[in-house]
C-alpha cells in the first residue's frame, strides 16, 4: 500500500534555526499540469535564512504577518520525476530534473509537485543531484543580471561578493562571455576565485577595491555590501552598475539613470527563470559552469545547516541530501 505521507522540515513560527523540525506531512498529488519530483537534493540559501527569520520585517507582508503561511522552506531542487499529471507533455516518469521553485517553496521534503512550465529542466547525465541542486537560483540570478548589464566580450567586470552562490556563478558566466573578471572576496577564497577563472582577485581584508584606481565596464554587487555611490567613480564612461541586493540609495540612482541616462544602475528581481534554466543546462553540459559546494548535510541536520549559512561565510553552496 502506497505511503500517503512524507518526511519534511517544517516551521510554524519565525525565529532561530531551532524553529525547524522534522515532521510527517501529506505527500502531494500532482495536478493535471504538474510533475511530482522525488527530491534527492536541495540547498540552504541566504534567502531561506531570511524567510525563516522574517528578516527584513517586510518578509511578513508577503509570507505571513504573524506566522509563515507556507510551513516548508527550500527553493532549489534536484531529483527524479515520480508522477505526472494528465496534461504533462515535457517530462516523463523517471526523468532526472533540477531547477527552482521560483516564488514558491517546499523543497525541504521528500517530494514536491511543480508545474511542468516551471524553471525545471533535465539534469545533464554527468551531474550528480547534489551538484545540480546548486546550479539554479544563484546561477539564474547571476545570468539575469549579466544579461541585464549586456556584458560583452573584452569588457572588464568587477564582481563584489564573488564567493557566494551568485558570485561563484557570475565569475564563471562572465568568463564564458569572454570578459575580464576581477573578483572581490576574503583571503580564504582567493584560490577558489583563481580556480573558477578570475583574472584578478581582490582580497577585501587587505585592499579596498574602491581605492585601487582601476576602472570597469560593469560592477556587479551580489551581497549588498557596497553601493553605486561608493563605486561609481570606478565605472567607465558607459559603465553599468548592477546589484542583486540593492541598497536604499541604489534605487534612487536606478530611477535617475532611467530618466536622465548616463551610467546605468540596474537592480530588481531576477526574472525569466523558465528560459534561463535551459541556458544554465547548456552551460553545464559545455563545461562552462560547475557547482561550488561548501558542505553537505543530511535532512536531519537542517538546523545545523541553517546555523552555518546564517554565519555568512559559506563558499558557494550548502547542499541538503534528502534521498540517496
Amino acid at each position: 500500500m502506497e505511503n500517503k505521507n512524507m518526511k519534511a522540515v517544517v516551521y510554524t513560527k519565525y525565529g532561530t534555526p531551532e524553529v525547524l523540525s522534522i515532521a510527517q506531512v501529506a505527500k502531494p498529488e500532482p495536478k493535471d499540469n504538474e510533475v511530482r519530483i522525488r527530491i534527492h537534493a536541495t540547498t540552504v540559501t541566504s534567502g531561506d535564512v531570511r524567510l525563516r527569520k522574517a528578516d527584513p520585517f517586510a518578509v511578513r507582508f508577503f509570507f505571513g504577518l504573524f506566522n509563515p503561511k507556507t510551513p516548508i522552506l527550500g527553493h532549489e531542487v534536484a531529483g527524479i520525476v515520480e508522477a505526472v499529471g494528465s496534461q504533462v507533455t515535457r517530462f516523463r516518469i523517471g526523468d532526472r530534473v533540477f531547477g527552482s521553485t521560483g516564488m514558491r517553496s517546499g523543497t525541504y521534503a521528500e517530494y514536491i509537485c511543480l508545474p511542468e512550465e516551471s524553471a525545471i529542466a533535465w539534469t545533464p547525465e554527468q551531474v550528480p543531484h547534489g551538484e545540480a541542486a546548486t546550479l539554479t537560483i544563484g546561477a539564474l540570478t547571476a545570468l539575469h543580471f549579466i544579461n541585464a548589464a549586456k556584458l560583452q566580450r573584452g569588457e572588464h567586470i568587477l564582481i563584489h561578493g564573488a564567493s557566494g552562490s551568485i558570485g561563484t556563478a557570475a565569475v564563471q558566466l562572465a568568463k564564458s562571455r569572454g570578459a575580464t573578471v576581477s573578483a572581490v572576496c576574503s583571503t580564504a577564497n582567493v584560490e577558489l576565485m583563481h580556480s573558477l577563472g578570475a583574472d584578478h582577485v581582490i582580497d577585501y581584508k587587505h585592499e579596498d577595491f574602491t581605492k585601487s584606481g582601476n576602472t570597469y565596464d560593469v560592477i556587479f554587487s551580489t551581497v549588498g555590501q557596497t553601493t553605486y555611490t561608493a563605486s561609481r567613480h570606478l565605472l567607465n564612461k558607459n559603465g553599468r552598475y548592477v546589484t542583486s541586493e540593492g541598497a536604499a540609495s541604489d534605487y534612487w540612482h536606478m530611477l535617475r539613470s532611467s530618466i536622465f541616462g548616463g551610467k546605468k544602475v540596474i537592480g530588481g528581481v531576477a526574472s525569466d527563470a523558465e528560459q534561463g534554466i535551459e541556458k544554465i543546462r547548456t552551460l553545464i553540459e559545455a563545461g562552462e559552469l560547475k557547482a561550488v559546494i561548501d558542505r553537505h548535510y543530511p535532512l536531519q541536520a537542517i538546523v545545523e545547516a541553517h546555523r552555518y549559512v546564517e554565519q555568512g561565510h559559506k563558499k558557494g553552496n550548502v547542499v541538503i541530501d534528502v534521498a540517496a
